[in-house]
């Protein structure tokens, strides 16, 4: 059994087309794997109920207090009883091969415990390609994950053991929840890419976590920050210990630049901190 879990605030114009996509999945429509689409309204004012109600089949609606994307997800995840877990964030769609394509990938592997695909990117409908530091890696990724968030949950399929393994997502994070999540998974596992865009990715909406928090490294940074009590062998801990320098200076710049001279000197703190880690034998 597949767990589709789609967590939703106030996206009530997306949402039908998002579960129209899960529903459309070949293998879901052949009936060879059995599947719940798990809806968390995470505290929507719109007509976001009523939008759900118009579609029959397994779905099942979750209302909770708006508190956020990785709240919401953790409630899915407690629902959620398949043997393996899929996201989908309500303003992307998946075409419809996607699940078909991982799910051959992972009975073929049934030591992987995550596949992700390719992507289409779509900005205010318009097709726009990624940049190259958007690149996708297979295989163990995890230097490449530091810089920022490669590993998209809409386009990947989970073992329903990873979250047992090493944790659901973190929610003192109001963004950036996914870029911790990767940090974790890619530190104990390999990821496999299916070298083909699977799902388009809808971006550019005014109400995107990316456009409401000033400096996305802030957060990024309090993940990187979470790896140093972890098991990391010593280039693990050279790696995280670089990139906390990179993303501590920016968001000490940043913090400066807004007159925010409590904040700077707190990063200030932390860049001292890891410089003398890095200068010690």
């Amino acid at each position: 059994m597949i767990s589709v879990i789609i967590p939703t605030y106030n996206r009530s114009q997306f949402l039908a087309e998002a579960v129209e996509s899960v529903l459309a999945q070949s293998v879901f429509q052949s009936r060879k794997y059995s599947f719940k689409i798990i809806i968390i309204d995470d505290g929507s004012t719109d007509d976001t109920r009523k939008v759900v109600e118009k579609f029959s089949g397994p779905i099942n609606y979750y209302y909770q207090p708006h508190q956020g994307v990785s709240r919401a997800r953790n409630h899915g995840l407690e629902k959620a009883k398949g043997e393996f877990i899929a996201f989908l964030d309500s303003d992307d769609l998946w075409l419809p091969e996607k699940i078909k394509l991982q799910m051959n990938v992972m009975e073929n592997l049934p030591h992987l415990m995550g596949c992700t695909t390719e992507e289409i990117w779509l900005r205010r409908g318009k097709r726009v390609n990624p940049r190259e530091k958007h690149r996708k890696y297979s295989g163990w990724i995890f230097p490449h994950a530091l810089p920022l968030c490669i590993l998209s949950l809409s386009a990947s399929l989970f073992r329903r053991q990873v979250f047992e393994e090493i944790g659901t997502f973190d929610e003192s994070l109001p963004a950036c929840e996914d870029y911790d999540f990767s940090l974790r998974y890619s530190l104990r596992y390999p990821l496999h890419l299916i070298d083909r865009p699977l799902i388009i990715k809808r971006g550019g909406h005014h109400d995107q976590l990316s456009r409401q928090f000033w400096g996305l490294d802030r957060f990024r940074l309090q993940a990187l920050l979470k790896l140093l009590a972890l098991n990391l062998t010593q280039e693990q801990a050279f790696l995280v210990r670089q990139e906390i320098l990179k993303k501590a200076r920016i968001v000490r710049d940043g913090a400066l630049k807004r007159g925010k001279l409590e904040e700077a000197r707190y990063y200030q703190q932390i860049i001292d901190r890891i410089e003398k880690e890095i200068s010690s034998p």
